[in-house]
């Protein structure tokens, strides 16, 4: 018996990474993550110098062999604090990702499922923070508890919760009273039990789908919270911070800005086209 769920589960598992596969477009947001994957694992083999290393001789330096994105205003090799950088960038996006998710499930579950008070309070709580804009809101956390990394996705994972409650709470609406659900009652099943064992993995789906392109928009905020000095505190490298540090050079050195910002489009192009994949893959009815 438990082998046949296994391949059974094995099984769907391949259908969805077969649909994936031939979306083209996915495939290619699948390979930009995880050559950013790899850089991010294996930046201190990947990247050539320290990205803290400074040398004021070789300031703005053009990209070439021995730079190949350049260096800034301090002789930092820029292709290095790039390569660190998509650490940072990964870190923050996909931790406060699973913060987010965390507190949307648990609030997002209890609503739905105990429904009228509980309900009331839950969902007017979210609702007043969805009409706060998410980088407003990640800007007043950041700038009341400083910079750091743990302060950053905690002001992203906060702003980013509502998103994922109102989701579980939708399919619990429409799962609570199916007859699988009725049929665990009447055998005893406690409300632990329901919510997690029954519900919420068919719950699964727009979950993960909302995950993935949150990690782009996360990343986004991450940049721009750090571009307004409220993100990761230097000399750490991040990509909106290196925007935010050689803007001002943008007229007579180019590469400063310019390969940070690339790095920052391409991530989230890739993470948009991978997420929009997987859900045509998770749910094939929705594809167009």
């Amino acid at each position: 018996m438990n082998v046949q769920k296994s391949n059974k589960k094995i099984s769907q598992f391949g259908r969805i990474f077969s649909r994936l596969c031939q979306n083209k477009a996915a495939v290619f947001g699948m390979i930009i993550l995880i050559v950013l994957l790899f850089c991010s694992i294996f930046a201190g083999v990947i990247a050539p110098y320290d990205y803290a290393a400074q040398d004021l001789a070789s300031r703005f330096q053009g990209p070439s062999l021995s730079h190949f994105f350049g260096t800034d205003n301090l002789g930092r090799d820029i292709f290095s604090r790039v390569i660190y950088g998509a650490r940072i960038s990964l870190i923050v996006g996909l931790s406060s990702v699973c913060l987010a998710a965390f507190l949307g499930i648990i609030l997002g579950a209890l609503s739905g499922y105990y429904g009228n008070v509980c309900d009331n309070i839950i969902m007017r709580a979210m609702d007043i923070l969805l009409a706060i804009p998410n980088l407003l809101l990640a800007i007043s956390i950041a700038a009341t508890l400083g910079n750091g990394i743990g302060n950053l996705i905690l002001a992203i994972g906060i702003g980013s919760a509502p998103g994922y409650a109102r989701i579980v709470r939708a399919s619990i609406l429409s799962l609570k009273d199916q007859e699988f659900i009725e049929a665990t009652r009447s055998v005893g099943g406690n409300d632990f039990q329901i919510i997690f064992h029954h519900i919420l993995p068919n719950c699964l789906a727009p979950i993960i789908v909302q995950m993935t392109l949150g990690v782009a928009t996360a990343i986004l905020s991450t940049a721009s919270l750090s571009f307004i000095g409220l993100g990761i505190a230097p000399p750490t490298p991040e990509w909106g911070s290196m925007l935010s540090a050689g803007r001002q050079f943008i007229r007579d050195a180019w590469y400063v800005v310019t390969f940070p910002g690339l790095a920052i489009m391409v991530t989230i192009f890739g993470l948009n086209m991978f997420g929009d994949g997987l859900r045509d893959a998770l749910d094939p009815k929705l594809k167009n």
